[in-house]
Parts: structure tokens; sequence; C-alpha cells
């Protein structure tokens, strides 16, 4: 009977536990539902404290004056920083950084190091030093995007340090800045037991009272893992903390949350303590622009160097300069280049110098051909793996892509960067023809081949971009130069195919500037209407009545009213007996970001940006935030079919200012993109309504992949990366291909059979080429596709090559003399020790240097009769300075800290002449760093 009734109370736990962690809202500094300080808030609040401060002091460096924001929010600092125009790349790098803070909570839930739980202290400090020299590494490499991936997980674990630990209930109302130095030790962390039974709301006094009063350090456990007498972290799901209450401060609910507000201040002040650490290394200007700010977006150029490009080469080449010389009174461009050719394809390279970039387009040579494909979409994946996301890319080329089989790996990577593609098909309908590889005579040229521009269209339209058949590169000068701009928005956008003839309604803001309309198709008819009442007419491109002026290019026509009172509802009637498409544009500051994202519940509840298409008659989830200003909101958001006007609407909950968690019971399948329609105050008090509209188109899906979250590849070694293929719909036989940007060898399942309403695992190998640069970025795309092409859907992943770790042993501080000599007065006396440092396996110890102590230090290194270099170190100090405390690094990186006292106090510390070590602990601190000092 006992032992029925202990199974049945363990089930019952176990149930309750299963029940709680599904539903659970709490730990870890809260996120999204939480009106409690985030991780979310705590890193914006830091990030803008942080850029208001570098901003004032180039202000006044530069003798101009600066206005501090009354409050602190993207728009009020990047006005101050008198960077407006880059708005929406500040709140874009802000997200970013906030969505991989997030991620650590769903890879890393139960891994105390991550969140300095089980008090693992020294293995926290360890991430986030490693964690900060990452960041450095890829800023100074401009791997932005990498260095703020890097950056939020960091983030993560310095500001789990103040919840999870008792620092501040020692009464610390300061950083710990040991934490984000590798060349310091982490002291007093308690030895014994820390917390004692309790009872009542909260358990505010669980710490033993001399815990406090020696000031020893310790943090939470959970459940079983928590060794007797230590404190328990808290919460209904900790069992362990039963009867004790636990120590965290992730909520002012939480187990201390009358702590919470102190514990979240801390944390802000140490995340900039962290974020100055970065910048101090890296420099002001790299700073802002690893934020988004000092640069307000990218133009790609993805060119075909074929022979038969040769004529539009060179148009291209003044092009470029128009577009060049047109920006130069304003936020500069990014400038991104990618060639490809018959057989071939260019490496990808970057500027934000417009003189380089031009130097890069005149060296282009074009040559080879002969046959009419080319490697178009090899081309185009590298620009998209390569380039910022919502990077506008233009490809030029006059021939079909030979690597149609890139050609869903290519919509999967516009999906995800939400990077617009338009393709400049150059004299495709022309009598000049392709020419062959080698040169030949204007007579001997052949008549031109015409291809199937369907696949160009396909991925055009699902990015939001343009197909635009031109005479020559220098017609699509204009539009190049339109829709670069860093501040141009989506008002709206259709396509119609099979084609209908409609009337779209477009209500346009005040704070639009600039209003173009786009139309392409076979000479459709259409009417525009301007919220005045005036009209015009397709029919009138050549007539003396046309009002505004249009530019047909092509298949598209470009209108810019000139209306002066642009604002408005505007009317767009389009009849065609051919598909065509719409999109309305124009410069404004007001415009939103948005990532589908999954809510995932647990000991850290969190959230995770979805990597692949969201899943058909399934329940989603969005987060938004809008650009523009605190008077700017959302009153709706919508998915709207691509196909039609149908939309679906979302429930909209505020998070934050600006922030928003939108829910979807239900998303239909097929193509859609995503609305919002809102409020705006442009005018004194004046509210009015504006509508943006995304670029990307998207689509949905019955299958999903999933992976394990790995993050990095090691140079030289084969990865292996497991992989679940899962269907809600009918099964059968379903294609897989694996692709990467940087050609490594890779071996996959070619297809998995997978039964109705089930799933199947497969495997990738991919080898990684010992000649890889460590830090270089993979993006691998898995694809998984109906055998009968009915549905589709990928998993975008990016991995870093990092080196193999092949010293795993530190310096190691041995003493040959010591001689101390303190009696009475210790300004009249003094001490010295002299000791040998060596690395592991014999490497180089380039840096040794004083962390504490006041005396002289010489250094010399010799190598020794075995073929080991030793470094000497040599000390001297008055006896009124009885400590030392040596840092040593060797060539691979590794750290040892090594310490002496003379004190009496000390004694267990104290190293006697001729003792092997002298060190702060019996074995040396290893921190494996990977960095040098």
């Amino acid at each position: 009977m006992m032992m029925t009734t202990n199974l049945l109370i363990k089930s019952l736990i176990c149930l309750y536990l299963t029940i709680f962690l599904m539903t659970s809202q709490t730990l870890a500094f809260m996120s999204l539902l939480s009106k409690s300080k985030t991780h979310q808030d705590i890193t914006r609040d830091a990030i803008l404290q942080t850029t208001v401060d570098i901003c004032r002091s180039q202000a006044l460096k530069n003798g101009k004056v600066f206005v501090l924001p009354v409050l602190l929010t993207v728009a009020t600092v990047t006005e101050a920083c008198q960077s407006s125009d880059s708005a929406k790349d500040f709140q874009s790098s802000i997200n970013e950084i906030n969505k991989n803070n997030a991620l650590v909570d769903v890879q890393h839930s139960f891994t105390g190091s991550y969140h300095f739980d089980n008090e693992e202290f020294w293995t926290g400090r360890d991430l986030i030093t490693k964690g900060v020299s990452a960041v450095k590494n890829h800023v100074k490499q401009q791997r932005y995007q990498a260095a703020r991936e890097a950056l939020g997980k960091t983030l993560h674990t310095l500001q789990d340090f103040y919840s999870h630990s008792n620092w501040i209930e020692l009464e610390n109302r300061e950083p710990y800045p040991n934490l984000i130095k590798p060349d310091t030790i982490i002291s007093n962390i308690a030895d014994s037991e820390t917390c004692k039974s309790c009872y009542g709301d909260g358990c505010p006094s669980n710490i033993l009272e001399s815990v406090i009063a020696q000031h020893q350090l310790t943090s939470g456990y959970f459940g079983q893992s928590k060794p007797k007498g230590k404190c328990s972290h808290g919460g209904e799901a900790d069992l362990s903390s039963w009867g004790q209450g636990g120590i965290n401060k992730d909520d002012s609910d939480s187990s201390h949350g009358y702590l919470h507000e102190a514990a979240a201040l801390v944390a802000t002040n140490a995340t900039r303590q962290l974020l100055d650490y970065i910048k101090e290394a890296v420099g002001d200007s790299e700073f802002l622009r690893l934020l988004g700010l000092g640069q307000t977006s990218a133009l790609c150029f993805v060119i075909d160097t074929t022979s038969s490009m040769s004529d539009d080469i060179a148009m291209l080449r003044k092009v470029t300069s128009s577009i060049v010389n047109s920006r130069k009174s304003t936020a500069p461009l990014e400038y991104i280049l990618m060639t490809f050719n018959d057989t071939d394809y260019g490496l990808l390279t970057r500027t934000s110098d417009p003189k380089v970039f031009k130097d890069q387009i005149n060296a282009i040579v074009p040559r080879g051909g002969g046959d009419d494909p080319e490697m178009c979409l090899s081309g185009l994946q590298l620009a998209l793996t390569g380039s910022p996301p919502r990077t506008e890319i233009f490809v030029f080329t006059d021939a079909d892509a030979k690597d149609k089989w890139l050609t869903s790996t290519v919509q999967a990577l516009i999906e995800r960067t939400k990077s617009v593609v338009s393709f400049i098909i150059a004299n495709s309908d022309s009598s000049r023809g392709r020419r062959s590889a080698e040169p030949v005579d204007d007579q001997q040229q052949v008549s031109p081949q015409p291809f199937n521009v369907q696949v160009y269209q396909d991925l055009a339209q699902a990015s939001g971009g343009h197909v635009i058949q031109v005479n020559n590169a220098t017609q699509a000068s204009n539009i190049i130069a339109i829709t670069s701009k860093s501040t141009m928005v989506t008002l709206f956008q259709a396509v119609r195919n099979p084609p209908k003839a409609e009337t779209f309604s477009v209500f346009v803001d005040f704070s639009v500037q600039s209003l173009t309309i786009y139309i392409t198709g076979n000479s459709p008819d259409y009417t525009i209407t301007s919220p005045t009442g005036v009209s015009q007419s397709s029919t009138k491109l050549h007539s003396s009545e046309t009002l505004w002026p249009i530019q047909r290019v092509g298949n598209l026509d470009t209108v810019q009213p000139n209306e002066l009172e642009q604002a408005g509802l505007w009317k767009f009637s389009i009849n065609s007996t051919y598909p065509y498409t719409i999109k309305v544009v124009g410069q404004s500051g007001v415009d939103f970001l948005f990532d589908f994202v999954e809510l995932s519940q647990g000991l850290h509840s969190s959230y995770s940006v979805l990597n692949s298409r969201p899943v058909a008659n399934t329940s989603i989830n969005l987060l938004l935030s809008m650009v523009g200003g605190d008077n700017v909101r959302p009153t709706e958001l919508s998915l709207v079919r691509a196909s039609s006007s149908n939309s679906f609407n979302g429930i909209l909950e505020e998070l934050a200012s600006g922030q928003y968690l939108v829910s979807f019971n239900s998303i239909p399948a097929g193509e859609f993109t995503v609305r919002v329609v809102g409020k705006a105050s442009f005018l004194s008090n004046v509210v009015l309504n504006f509508q943006r509209q995304s670029a990307t188109r998207f689509q949905t899906s019955r299958l999903t992949i999933t992976t394990e979250p790995f993050e990095t590849m090691e140079l030289g070694k084969e990865f292996t990366l497991p992989f679940t293929v899962a269907t809600n719909g009918s099964g059968g036989s379903f294609n897989i291909s694996v692709i990467n940007d940087r050609n490594f060898d890779t071996l996959f399942n070619t297809s998995l059979t997978l039964e109705s309403g089930g799933s199947a695992n497969g495997i990738v190998i991919l080898t990684v080429p010992t000649n890889t640069s460590s830090g270089t970025d993979v993006t691998v795309t898995i694809q998984a596709e109906a055998a009968d092409g009915s549905d589709f859907n990928y998993i975008v992943l990016r991995l870093l090559v990092v080196p193999p770790v092949r010293d795993f042993f530190l310096p190691v501080c041995k003493a040959v003399n010591i001689k101390a000599d303190c009696p009475g007065d210790c300004s009249m006396s003094s001490w010295y020790l002299t000791a040998n440092v060596t690395g592991g396996y014999g490497s180089d110890i380039p840096s040794v240097r004083v962390l504490q102590g006041n005396g002289n230090l010489t250094i010399t290194s010799v190598l020794s009769d075995t073929g080991m270099v030793v470094t000497t170190a040599v000390f001297s100090s008055s006896c009124c300075s009885r400590d030392l405390e040596l840092v040593a690094v060797d060539a691979m990186g590794n750290v040892a800290t090594c310490f002496k006292s003379l004190r009496a106090t000390a004694a267990p510390r104290v190293l006697t002449y001729g003792a092997e070590f002298f060190l702060i602990l019996p074995v040396c601190l290893w921190l494996n760093m990977g960095v040098s000092f």
C-alpha cells in the first residue's frame, strides 16, 4: 500500500510538472508577456543609453550642440544622433540582438552555466568572456550580423547573474566588473550551506546570515540537482524550493521579487559596461555600425560578366557613378558586388567606400560565354547570404539560369532575409544576340535565343521586386536610384495571375514623400485617381494631357505623381488580359519590422524566430516592431492572400513601447503578405491613418524541418547534423536536398518516406576544409519537397567555423626563488620572487603581467635544453605591498592566474620556497579564452 501511494504521489507530481512546464510564464528576467523588466527591456535600455553617450561625445568633440532626448526611444535617439534615416536599421539591430538573447532560453534552458545557476560562476564567466571576444573579432572583420548574434547570447548570461545569484542580496548596487574581464578572479564563492528553510511569501530571508555577513557568493539550484543546504532557484516548477523558497528575482512575483527592480537596474548598468568594453576595443564608428547607425542601407549588384554583356557593363559603370554621386549628401550606402558567368561565380565583396565600389565595377572584364545559360542563381545565392537582411539586390543578365536546381534555395533565402530582388534583363528581345567565348565581328553575331524568364519572375515576385527587360542598363538607373533609398517603404502591392480587372484603394499618409507607383505587365490598361479626384490613364502616356511623368521601360511603367497634396485615398483601376503586378512605395520614417516566432514554455520561457515556412492550418505568433516613434500605433495586422484581397486579422497585444505580439489562431494555406494598418499623429495632435505592407511574399507548408541547436563547426573536421522532417498532411516520399554557400562537401539522405501525419529522421555530414578561415560563416539550407512538387519547406541555418582546440594545457607557474625580509617598518624593507612560466605543449608565453601588486616586473624568455620556451618573471616590491597576482597568457590564448601572498592571514594561500606552484587555488585557473592581452 505504501509503495502504491508513493507511486501515485510521484505520478501526480510528474503530471503537475508536465502541465506547469507547458503553461509557465516564469523565470529568466521574464520575456514577452511579462509586465516586469525583461531581458529585452534591459538590453534595449542599455543600447539606447550607450548610443546617446557616444553621439553626445562625438558632437561635443566636433563642437556641435547635442540635445539630450527627454525620453530615450529608437526614434528620439536616432534623431539626436542626426541619423533619423537609420531608425529602421537601428531597430532591426536591437531586435536581432534581443532575439539571440531570447534564444539562450530555448537552446540552453537546462544548462546552468548559461544562467549562472547551480553556482556555476567560472563557466558562466567563461561564456561571457568568450562571447565578448567573439563580438570584437566579428566586428573587426565587419561580420556585423554574426557579432549581433554573439552579443545577444552573451548579454543573456550576463544579465541572469544579477537575477539568479545573491549579488543584489549582498547589497551590491553596481555591476560586478570581473564578469567581463578574463584576467580577473571571481572570489569568495560559498563553499558550504547557503540557505535555510523558511515559510511565507517569497521567503525573503532564506539566505543564511553568515553568507550575507561574509559576502559569500551563491546562486540557486533546481530540483534534485540541489545539494543539501544550498539555495533553490525558486518558482512553482522548482520542487527543491518547496518549504524553502528561492532566490531568483526574474519577476516582481518571483521568490525574491521585491529585489526585481534593483536586479534589473544593475543588469542594465552591467549591459552598458559590457557595451562600453566592446566599444573601446572596436572604436565608436564600428560600434555604431554594429548597431545599424551611420550606414542606412545596402545596395547589391549581381552582374553577368560574359562577353555578351560588354556593352551593358560599360553602361552599368555610368549608372553606378550616377547613383554613387547622387548619394554624396545623404547617409552612406554599403555597396556589395557579386559576379557570375558561364561556368563560375566570383567572391562577394563589400565596401562602404563609393570609390572602391566604382573601381570594382570598372575592373570587371567581360569574357567567356558561348552557351546561353549562366550561373546566375549561384551568384544570387551568395549575394543573399552575404548581404544584410532587407537588401535591395539587382541582378543584371541577358541569359537564362544554368543552375535552376537552386531555385528553391534562393526562394528560401529571400523569405528568410526579406531582401528585394529585381532582375534587369538586358536586350533580351533585340537583334544583338549572345556572343561566343571568342570575339566575333558584328556581322558574325547570331540571332538572339529567347529564354523563359518565369524563374526570374517567380523569384522577383516572391521578394517584391521586378523583372525589367531593357535595351541597355542605363534605362534601369532611375529605378535603382529610387528603390535604394533607405527610407523607402511599401504601402501596397498585389499580383494578379491569372489576371482580372480590379480597383485597388491605397491610403497615403502625410509622412509619405516621393510617391511612386510601379505597374508591370504586357501593356495593361490602368487609371490612377488622386485623393483630389485628378485622374490619369495609361492610354495618355504620350499625350499632351499627361499630368504626371510616366517612365516606361520594357514591361514596367513607373509613375511619380507630382501632386502637392499626396496624402489621402488613391485608387488604381487595372484591366489586363495578361498577368500584372502593382506596387506602391514612398519615402517615410514610418514602417514596421516583424518575425514569425515560436513561443517556448518551460524552465525559461522565451521565443525563437522561425527559420522556415510557417505550418499551414496551425496557430502562429508574430513579433511586431513599429518604426517611426511613439506616436505610431498599429490597430490591425493581417495576412493578405497574394492572389486576392482576402485577409486574416491577428490579435494584437502590446509588450513594450512599439513592440507587439500578434497571434493567429490559424494561418491559411497558400501565399500571403503581411499588412499593418494603424494611426499616427503626423501634424500636431491630428491623428491620421497609415498602412504598410511587406515587400516579401511568404508561403505556408504542411511540412516541418527541425534540427538540434548547433552553432559552430570545427575546422578540418566532419560535422554531423541530424534533422527531422514531419508532416501534418498526407504521407509519401519526400525529396531532400542540402545546399551550403561555401561548397563544402556534403552527404545526406536524398529522400525520406513519411506516413500521414508522421515524421522521419535524416542526417547531414559536412566536411570543413582545412584551409577555411576561422570565423567563416556558412549558411546551410535543408529542403524537403513532396515527390509530386505539391509541398515544400526548408530550414536555414547559419554556422560558424571555429579552430580546433589543440592545447588544453594552460600556462604553469613554478616558483624558482622567493626572498622576503619584512621586519618592522615596511617602507624600509622589500621582497622579491622569481618564477618560471611555461605553456602547454611548450607553446610560447607572449604575455605575463601584474594584475594585483605594486612593484617592478621584468620578463625574459629562453629556450631550454629540451626545446621548451621558458619565460622567467622577476618581481620585486616593498613589504608594504604583500600580495602579487600574475596573469600569464600562452600562444594559444589560454590564461592562468597565479597568486602569492606574504600575509599571515592568508596561510592557506602562502607558498614556501621550493613548492611546485603558487596559485590562487590548488590548481591554476583554466579559462581557455583564445584571446591575448
